[in-house]
């Protein structure tokens, strides 16, 4: 059975929980929790642990779990030791290590005896801040219970400890997990050699990486991404192209990680037929590019004046659900403009504005002067409609300009509404020319008409040289009516020089 089905079916707790399980994705999880309310069942325990575990892999899981906690706790429910042990988890995923500690000290408050469980998710919440000397106490309390620390709790006070920028005890460590038989894959090297290089520490770094390599330790290609990576950083792409070669040569296996280091390196090092091949490889082996990817080709694309295909780059990154930088944006908004791809730098544009992120106040402007170089003045209206406020008064007179003479004719009063409505005082000249273009489409009289009585109400009259154009014309619509309207005008003129 679908789960679209099961949503819509009267089932029992069990089959929930059920599909809880086999879902897999938080969403989906979320909707079948909400239907269980929904449909009258209350959720146990396990039901709310099982959508915490899943706080662990989402945007603002931290968030979404405490929502969960209080909930429960409303509902008459105690957290058990397993709980906690997941809400430690996710408090470590989102880094909030005092949340984790607190959690932890509350759940033996309440009687539940901490094991490795518990340990393992608050040594690794100590991790993101570096916090060592609490982690090193952690690990001495585990001991006074006669927990035995094992690969991983070894591994996550490493990880502690490259965070605090303890090299020596990191080194130490390490060499402790190689004496307890722990360092037989590349992870704990991996980490000091990620943090070495990410302090600018390249040569040890290396002598790392080349350890690895000596002492035959396992290795899927991460410490390679690791170094090629930081070889990036420092401009050293020479060598970052040849590490990637290394691995193209040793092996067959890749991810989503190693591909973009190496797509990095070939980008840097303006490898073209490398980058291309790369990708090639991405599709054989179906690995879906991420946000990473995309801004690595974009910029690249760029770079080569590619800028057609960096958009097309920016299309498919779209489409996939990730949000582009308003800086990398502005920048393909701006190369876009000047190789007078208008349609192409409009829908980057609205990429960006509707991507729930702030924008420059720049921006707005700058697509307008676009296109209005593009002549797409409907798309051009829109953005002074929407922007007007942060849009300068000499772009809004060449936008008003270019509308009047080129515009879609049945938005001519909608337009001048909209720049009079801005603070833009509308001079003679525009409502001349939109005139003449009436006065040439006499099917438009309607418009007219409309128009001429709009503007006393704001404070405008015609000029005597517009005045004797619709008069020498007011038989195309109506004199009686042109006469009536004209005199309403002279006679709010004159009240206004009066005063």
């Amino acid at each position: 059975m679908s789960y679209c089905g099961i949503l819509g079916s009267k089932v029992d707790g069990m089959i929930f929980r059920s599909c809880l399980i086999r879902s897999g994705k938080f969403d989906i999880s979320t909707k079948l929790f909400h239907k269980m309310k929904q449909n009258g069942l209350t959720p146990d325990v396990i039901t709310y642990s099982t959508l915490l575990a899943g706080c662990m892999k989402v945007k603002h899981g931290y968030s979404k779990a405490l929502d969960l906690v209080q909930e429960l706790k409303y509902n008459g429910l105690q957290m058990d030791s397993i709980m906690y042990g997941t809400l430690l988890a996710v408090c470590a995923s989102n880094d909030q290590w005092e949340a984790a500690e607190s959690y932890f000290n509350q759940m033996k408050d309440e009687g539940h005896s901490p094991n490795l469980f518990h340990y393992s998710p608050l040594l690794n919440a100590y991790a993101s801040g570096g916090h060592y000397k609490k982690a090193e106490e952690l690990v001495q309390d585990m001991k006074s219970l006669g927990l035995v620390p094992n690969k991983v709790i070894w591994t996550t006070l490493l990880k502690v400890y490259v965070k605090g920028g303890l090299f020596e005890k990191s080194r130490e460590l390490l060499l402790e997990l190689e004496a307890l038989g722990y360092a037989e894959e590349e992870m704990p090297y991996c980490l000091l050699m990620d943090g070495l290089a990410k302090t600018g520490q390249i040569n040890e770094a290396r002598s790392i990486f080349d350890e690895v390599k000596e002492k035959g330790v396992k290795s899927g290609g991460y410490s390679h991404s690791i170094m090629i990576s930081a070889y990036c950083r420092q401009g050293l792409f020479g060598e970052a192209k040849q590490l990637a070669k290394d691995f193209e040569a040793q092996y067959d296996k890749y991810d989503l990680v190693i591909l973009n280091s190496m797509l990095c390196a070939y980008c840097r090092a303006d490898d073209m037929e490398s980058v291309m091949r790369t990708l090639r490889k991405m599709d054989e082996l179906r690995i879906s590019p991420g946000y990473n990817t995309f801004h690595i080709l974009i910029k690249y694309f760029c770079k080569q004046k590619l800028y057609l295909l960096a958009y097309r780059t920016m299309e498919d990154m779209h489409r996939k659900g990730h949000q582009p930088q308003e800086e990398l944006c502005s920048s393909l908004i701006f190369y876009l403009g000047k190789t007078k791809a208008h349609a192409e730098a409009f829908s980057v544009y609205t990429m960006l504005k509707y991507g729930k992120r702030t924008m420059c106040k720049a921006l707005h402007e700058k697509i307008l002067h676009i296109l209005i170089a593009g002549q797409l003045l409907k798309e051009a209206y829109v953005v002074v409609k929407d922007n007007s406020e942060l849009i300068s008064q000499a772009a809004i007179k060449k936008f008003a300009n270019a509308f009047m003479k080129l515009g879609n004719i049945n938005m001519i009063n909608d337009v001048m509404k909209v720049i009079h409505g801005s603070g833009y005082k509308i001079d003679q000249e525009l409502f001349q020319i939109a005139i003449s273009r009436y006065i040439e489409n006499p099917e438009k009289k309607d418009l007219l008409l409309q128009l001429l009585q709009w503007m006393p109400g704001q404070g405008y009259a015609v000029d005597s040289s517009t005045r004797n154009l619709i008069l020498k014309n007011s038989h195309l619509f109506g004199r009686q009516l042109i006469a009536e309207i004209l005199s309403r005008q002279q006679m709010m003129s004159k009240a206004l020089k009066s005063h």
